[in-house]
């Protein structure tokens, strides 16, 4: 008995031993960690370049909401990714007033439109100009391949709302019918004219990843008899992502269970129809009526980081597979030469699949790199506790921002800038993503 009870001790000596030396180790590897973090946010809030691109961001869009030099129109898609900076740097209620256009060009059908200029300056030639008695002094325009303008207008309409506090929005009329009523007909019409019953998602045309220019076609941004009907991430993404915003600023609506019911379903059906768990990346597209792509051409080879990191915006990919998808647009930069995660696909369409300029790899929406989504990457990687990934992946944007004294609105394989030069797209993400940089590494400190 006195063996046994020996032998218990040593038993429970060894026990203690080892967890003493494992309450060591944690310790020392969390003080690593510690230390580590500390370094980093020493490091990012001593980056001048940080507070110089985000003062040129915010006097670029201080000047207004439309969408840069080239552009007279303000879209809905732009200015849900410049709207927190804009409320900072322009009275609120001119921002209420820019969202409330695009509800007063509203259409009878529901739909939204992509945007809207003054009827002066409304100056190339579309077949389909869009009117309203409620905006007699404008013209809104909609590229018909796309359906991210009513999920686009939500997440605005919700983010000025957490923002400024400006329920009232809501109960705002126009022509009879108050805000909340016609975001009501525009998920009904996304439902009635864009929802695929037996995918249960979202549908428009075929486009490269987020893009708003359908192969086949001259102009290319209008659905006609060249358009093939497409499912793709980005598009349900963004459903997803304003649904959430919807339930968050109308908690007490009749419609909040249904709203959350097609978001969790949405959810749903995207990692059971567009997740590839094999490859670890997003499918393309799927084509209920037929592929527009040549036979021999395997499109899932191609990664869309634009739309990938949308889903990450929408919860759809755990913490392990952000680090995969992130580590694939590492080696997709690699291996295609461009300058930054702002890669919009790799490896691109064929040559001379598009029509014009896309025609070519590595130009425009076909493998251009344009930080209005490489941003969006970002500040995922961010929100996620990837913080030192982010800010080696923000570096490239914001040294070509500083060398070009410009936001570019994308830029080719010699990191040449390409498109409208002041884009405030591209400001925004990055104004977003340093606002992020700062806050966590201000919150290391202050924890330190």
């Amino acid at each position: 008995m006195i063996n046994n009870l020996r032998r218990g001790h040593s038993f429970f000596i060894r026990i203690v031993s080892g967890l003493f030396v494992f309450l060591l180790v944690l310790t020392a590897c969390c003080d690593a960690q510690s230390t580590k973090k500390k370094v980093l946010a020493d490091r990012i809030l001593k980056d001048t370049s940080l507070t110089h691109v985000d003062k040129m961001a915010r006097i670029l869009i201080k000047e207004g909401f439309h969408a840069g030099s080239g552009y007279s129109q303000i879209w809905a898609r732009d200015l849900n990714t410049f709207i927190e900076t804009a409320l900072e740097e322009r009275p609120a209620a001119e921002v209420r007033g820019a969202i409330l256009l695009f509800f007063k060009l509203q259409q009878d059908n529901g739909e939204m439109v992509d945007g809207y200029v003054l009827k002066k300056d409304f100056t190339w030639h579309d077949d389909t100009p869009y009117y309203s008695d409620a905006a007699p002094n404008h013209v809104g325009f909609k590229n018909t391949v796309e359906t991210d303008q009513e999920t686009s207008l939500i997440q605005l309409l919700g983010k000025y709302i957490q923002i400024s506090g400006d329920t009232s929005i809501l109960t705002e009329s126009i022509a009879g019918q108050t805000v909340m009523t016609r975001i009501e007909r525009m998920l009904d019409y996304l439902h009635r004219e864009r929802h695929h019953a037996d995918y249960e998602l979202l549908w428009g045309a075929m486009t490269a990843d987020w893009g708003d220019v359908q192969p086949h076609d001259d102009f290319g941004c209008d659905w006609n008899t060249l358009s093939h009907q497409a499912i793709d991430v980005y598009d349900n993404a963004m459903l997803v992502i304003a649904l959430e915003h919807l339930i968050a600023f109308a908690p007490r609506h009749p419609g909040k269970d249904a709203w959350q019911r097609w978001k969790q379903k949405t959810a749903a059906h995207i990692r059971q129809h567009l997740w590839d768990a094999n490859r670890l990346k997003f499918i393309p597209h799927i084509y209920p009526n037929g592929s527009p792509l040549p036979k021999k051409f395997d499109e899932n080879t191609i990664h869309y980081h634009g739309g990938t990191a949308v889903a990450i915006e929408a919860g759809i990919l755990t913490p392990q597979e952000i680090t995969h998808v992130y580590q694939q647009m590492v080696e997709n930069v690699q291996k295609s030469g461009m300058p930054s995660i702002g890669l919009t696909l790799y490896p691109t369409y064929p040559g001379g699949f598009f029509h014009g300029t896309m025609a070519e790899p590595y130009i425009y929406q076909n493998g251009g790199d344009w930080t209005w989504f490489g941003g969006r990457m970002i500040q995922q990687l961010i929100v996620n506790g990837f913080v030192e990934d982010a800010y080696t992946a923000v570096r490239p944007m914001l040294d070509r921002v500083i060398k070009n004294q410009g936001f570019y609105e994308w830029y080719d394989k010699n990191n040449k800038p390409s498109g409208s030069g002041n884009f405030k797209g591209s400001a925004g993400v990055l104004a977003k993503s340093i606002t992020l940089f700062t806050n966590w590494a201000k919150e290391v400190q202050d924890t330190q």
